[in-house]
């Protein structure tokens, strides 16, 4: 593993990873197509999993803590003309409760890391949070599955991006 230590900090260099970082922290773009994005830009390919590392670890851990508070936040909104916004969040949220409980339900901790790690839209680190969220996973398991999952599923795309495993 290099040393922090070489990593190309430079200014140029920052605003690029800071690119990867920012990304890395969307929902369903994630750790998962950061690394995509900041290999196929031509970005250091240590420097970008680092960084999109760092987005997966925040998410995990954020997260868990803020979600409770979102719940508050959408019930407020149903009161005020912005009502479509929570009803939106509150499809999002039945959706995920039912595309997640399965994997949840049968296999408990792999099961909510296996439905972060898969690379394909509505899974991921928010849902991921959102589904163990809903379905009462303490965070002391929610935690370790989310960050797990997130490095899972960088790495099941870094490895077509680096050419390694061409898919036809």
């Amino acid at each position: 593993m290099p040393s922090l230590k070489g990593l190309n900090w430079g200014c140029s260099g920052l605003n690029e990873l800071l690119r990867v970082f920012l990304l890395s922290l969307l929902p369903t773009f994630e750790g998962r197509y950061a690394i995509v994005y900041g290999i196929g830009k031509g970005y250091p390919l240590y420097e970008t999993l680092i960084v999109a590392s760092l987005g997966v670890l925040i998410l995990s851990l954020v997260l868990p803590i803020t979600l409770p508070y979102l719940d508050k936040l959408m019930l407020w909104l149903e009161k005020t003309p912005l009502e479509k916004i929570a009803r939106l969040y509150l499809y999002y949220v039945e959706r995920v409760r039912k595309k997640a409980h399965p994997y949840v339900e049968r296999w408990g901790f792999l099961g909510l890391t296996i439905f972060v790690a898969i690379p394909l839209p509505g899974t991921g680190i928010w849902t991921g949070a959102l589904a163990a969220y809903l379905l009462g996973i303490e965070k002391r398991m929610a935690v370790p599955a989310l960050i797990l999952g997130g490095l899972l599923s960088m790495a099941i795309t870094l490895i077509p991006s680096l050419g390694v495993f061409v898919l036809s």
